[in-house]
């Protein structure tokens, strides 16, 4: 039995399946939240399992989710893809991103019936319109570049191929990782993404230094967008790129992470001023995923911009660090 399976829910409970969940913000934020959006007396439980876990401590998590009455579902984090190769016969329904991507960040109880849901995509679009300067990509000359292929850039590069103009969309979108299955799963999932852009090309790079990602970054034309989805500085220690890493004049370098030792952040920072660099963390991104989670496992509806949402974004306190950093 998973060891860090909690008992029977005392009252309506969100689960956070994670890594180091006693480490994040919305263990404090969330009562908060709770508070402000009237959800009455609720909780928040963490659920720490290790990056790639056995199959069987996913099922028994979901297991027990689906069958413990107050749990009303979770988000879910570094696990989505694992969790759902494992346990997704114990779902009753899928929703279509969930389908599509092949993963699951939310958990979700409708009548009875457990819920997969990928939140991702959602939270992708609105952090992205939140970062990005406005005509980023109408010159046709700027790239993407996305340090990981986990869930986070899956969501990211689809919404970059799709959930816009083409005209705003990125001359070419590079990813890296040290894996060369996630790779080939992201390949998978471009192609069969009947909305995604062909015309946006997508090269696929296996990197196992950070020297490789270096030379990568250093060839981006100047205005950019560099992305450290990799889950170093959060679920691990470290950056995806080495010492000598130059990111691109006037570009937009955004670390998923808003906490840990963001040591990619720290690197953006140094060269912001001579390279005229937007730097940004987490933070945004972090609001948008538990918000949009957060109205799914509940039943309640959240604003994602305007007067209530700043008002939920003042209640979390802010990021350990300033976010949206420009020079």
């Amino acid at each position: 039995m998973t060891e860090t399976l909690p008992p029977p829910a005392r009252v309506p409970t969100l689960h956070f399946i994670g890594v180091s969940t006693r480490q994040s913000s919305i263990m404090q934020v969330f009562p908060r939240w709770a508070d402000a959006l009237g959800l009455g007396e609720c909780a928040i439980n963490g659920i720490d399992l290790p990056l790639h876990a056995p199959p069987d401590a996913y099922r028994e998590v979901v297991a027990h989710i689906r069958r413990d009455p107050l749990s009303r579902g979770a988000l879910v984090t570094a696990h989505k893809i694992d969790l759902l190769h494992a346990a997704a016969d114990l779902f009753d329904e899928l929703d279509p991103f969930a389908s599509s991507l092949h993963e699951v960040s939310c958990l979700s109880k409708r009548e009875g019936r457990l819920v997969g849901h990928a939140k991702d995509p959602i939270s992708a679009r609105l952090a992205l319109d939140a970062i990005l300067p406005p005509g980023i990509w109408r010159g046709g000359g700027a790239d993407a570049l996305l340090l990981g292929a986990g869930g986070a850039t899956t969501a990211i590069t689809h919404t970059l191929m799709s959930d816009r103009a083409p005209e705003d969309r990125p001359r070419r979108i590079l990813v890296t990782d040290v894996r060369p299955e996630r790779l080939d799963a992201l390949r998978r999932f471009h192609r069969g993404a009947a909305d995604a852009d062909p015309a946006v090309p997508v090269d696929y790079v296996l990197t196992d230094e950070t020297a490789q990602a270096d030379r990568l970054l250093a060839a981006l034309p100047p205005g950019s967008l560099v992305v450290n989805a990799s889950g170093l500085g959060k679920d691990r220690p470290g950056s995806p790129l080495g010492d000598g890493a130059r990111f691109p004049r006037e570009g937009v370098v955004w670390d998923l992470n808003y906490r840990g030792d963001l040591l990619f952040l720290d690197a953006a920072e140094a060269q912001a001023r001579e390279r005229s660099l937007r730097t940004v963390d987490g933070w945004n991104y972090f609001l948008h995923g538990w918000t949009r989670v957060i109205a799914e496992v509940f039943d309640v509806s959240i604003p994602s911009a305007g007067p209530s949402f700043e008002r939920l974004s003042e209640l979390a306190g802010g990021p350990p660090r300033a976010a949206g950093r420009s020079a």
